[in-house]
């Protein structure tokens, strides 16, 4: 068997044991584009090796999806295929798994008017609503992996030979997954243990603000009172651990709604809808965003802002240490799943619901009370650099180092 044979196995497994953690007689679904299929028919294998009842997988293309962004009539884009939402839910309250496995052009549908995008956005976040509950609150176990494309490969090693790319970005996913090792599921349990000791830190610390200044950036974020650090591995409602994104370097938690003020400054692309929004900026004041900037995409942006009330606000703030292995591999993804673990970041949108104590238990309204944000949408943006600091405000107003150019401030 090759080496890349063997790698390829070894991340079907540890999407399936790690990501997912599939367990006896539970139905995986998984969500792929057809760059996938090699992975996926491993992933399908190692499933009912493990224990799946059933494995059902939805494939995409993505030279459909575009041209029907192209020719499709207007309307189309306000609809969302009302059966395949139930089907989506209804399979998740009867305990499936859900697996992506993402390999599309960053820049696959650049030049699609935008407000064609912002409405499938808006009518397919507005469809699995109730799916995005149950996933931000831990009712279902869920993971995202990726796998190359040669459009993803062109765009991410454009300097390199053509022949060479998608080989090179096979590389580099296998190295950020860790796949590369002897045993990686034991390695993504040490990995785990590592990140835990930065959350206690944080939750014993319990910050009433974070204040972040770095070129371009002066931002403060006021936490809510019962906030939680969480980071790598997750626990759902049947006490089943899973990781959600592989690869992963983050510790988050949630912002108070209202208690955002200041301006932030992108570090790195965002690619978002099929375009690239790059060399942006965000206003907030008490928690709403009251002015977008951007050099590329500034459109996209603002579309993405206004998808819904929610959509103005943040749900997310994740720390990410500068020098975390794929930042290291200075290799610039375009993809939000390999970037934002790269680089401190913060998402527009909704928060997690687990991120507060209590709050895998709570219906939108207690969440709304503690603090929370609720929209259709979540989507990361990159913040940090080797140049941010990071304070945090304790309740007395006193202030201790958290991150010093780009790095944590203590161990």
């Amino acid at each position: 068997m090759s080496d890349f044979q063997t790698n390829l196995e070894k991340y079907a497994e540890l999407a399936v044991k790690v990501g997912v953690n599939i367990q006896q007689d539970q139905t995986l679904v998984v969500n792929t584009t057809l760059e996938g299929a090699d992975l996926v028919r491993l992933i399908v294998k190692k499933a009912y090796e493990n224990g799946a009842r059933n494995v059902i997988v939805n494939w995409n293309d993505d030279i459909v999806s575009r041209t029907k962004y192209e020719l499709a009539p207007d309307e189309v884009f306000h609809e969302y295929p009302k059966w395949r939402a139930e089907e989506t839910i209804e399979l998740a309250e009867n305990g499936a798994a859900y697996l992506s496995v993402i390999s599309s052009s960053p820049d696959l549908l650049k030049g699609v008017k935008p407000e064609r995008i912002a409405n499938y956005q808006k009518a397919s976040g507005t469809a699995l609503k109730k799916w995005r509950q149950y996933m931000q609150s831990d009712k279902v176990s869920w993971s995202i992996v990726a796998v190359p494309s040669k459009a993803w490969a062109d765009k991410v090693f454009p300097e390199e030979a053509e022949g060479k790319r998608v080989d090179l970005l096979w590389e580099a996913i296998f190295k950020a997954v860790r796949v590369d090792v002897k045993d990686p599921v034991e390695a993504w349990k040490k990995h785990d243990d590592t990140l835990h000791e930065k959350v206690d830190y944080l939750n014993d610390k319990h910050y009433q603000k974070l204040h972040y200044t770095a070129p371009g950036t002066d931002l403060t974020i006021e936490l809510p009172d019962k906030h939680l650090w969480v980071g790598a591995g997750s626990v759902n409602v049947q006490g089943h651990e899973f990781m959600a994104n592989m690869p992963t370097e983050e510790v988050f938690t949630v912002p108070l709604k209202t208690g955002v003020n200041g301006t932030v400054s992108s570090t790195k692309p965002l690619s978002y809808g099929g375009n690239i929004i790059n060399n942006f900026s965000v206003t907030f004041k008490e928690g709403r965003i009251i002015e977008v900037k951007a050099e590329e995409g500034e459109e996209i942006l603002k579309q993405l802002v206004e998808t819904d009330e929610g959509s103005h606000y943040l749900g997310e703030v994740a720390l990410v240490p500068f020098n975390s292995p794929i930042s290291q591999s200075n290799v610039l993804f375009f993809n939000t799943l390999f970037d934002e673990n790269a680089s401190n970041h913060l998402a527009i949108g909704s928060s997690y619901a687990f991120c507060i104590e209590g709050g895998k238990n709570m219906g939108p309204e207690e969440l709304a009370e503690n603090g929370l944000n609720e929209s259709l949408t979540h989507v990361d943006f990159m913040i940090g650099s080797e140049k941010m600091n990071i304070d945090g405000i304790k309740q007395d107003g006193t202030s201790e180092p958290v991150f010093r150019n780009g790095d944590w401030a203590f161990n």
